[in-house]
């Protein structure tokens, strides 16, 4: 079984000792989402288990949905609901890698575009294309994306 799922359980547990009601049903919400993706991804009745990297794809994609939803919220006028949405995203954040600054993903950028040579705001694609493999899972998409516009513009 794969050690972030086994975490999970652990806190999930731990959360219910302590009557810990967001994380409890953050983490609750989380079980299900994960078994949901592995029914998704199951063949013919065959049992499937997620890998860690499975795992924390489908952890960064609840945390996706919750900052659209912040944003949903604070147009809305529901300061309220944004901020249960950003203790939320507090929760599931524990369980991801650290996120590199901004100023550690412009340098990674920097280091990639000085690797391809000669490249201008036309290849804009191709650089982003190895950006976002190369810091997979420690950054941002939005984030790398306003790094690799600044680092073309400049």
């Amino acid at each position: 079984m794969s050690k972030v799922i086994d975490q999970i359980k652990e806190d999930l547990k731990q959360a219910m000792r302590d009557k810990n009601v967001i994380t409890l049903s953050v983490l609750r919400m989380l079980t299900g989402a994960i078994r949901n993706k592995e029914i998704s991804l199951r063949e013919a009745g065959a049992e499937v288990e997620l890998s860690d990297e499975q795992v924390l794809e489908t952890i960064k994609s609840e945390v996706k949905k919750r900052n659209d939803a912040i944003g949903s919220y604070e147009s809305g006028g529901r300061a309220d609901l944004a901020a249960k949405e950003k203790e939320e995203i507090k929760v599931l954040e524990k369980y991801l890698p650290p996120q590199l600054s901004e100023e550690e993903i412009e340098k990674e950028v920097r280091e990639l575009i000085a690797g391809l040579g000669e490249v201008g705001p036309s290849d804009f694609g191709k650089v982003m294309g190895q950006a976002m493999a190369k810091l997979k899972g420690r950054a941002d998409g939005n984030k790398v994306t306003a790094a690799v516009k600044k680092v073309l513009g400049e």
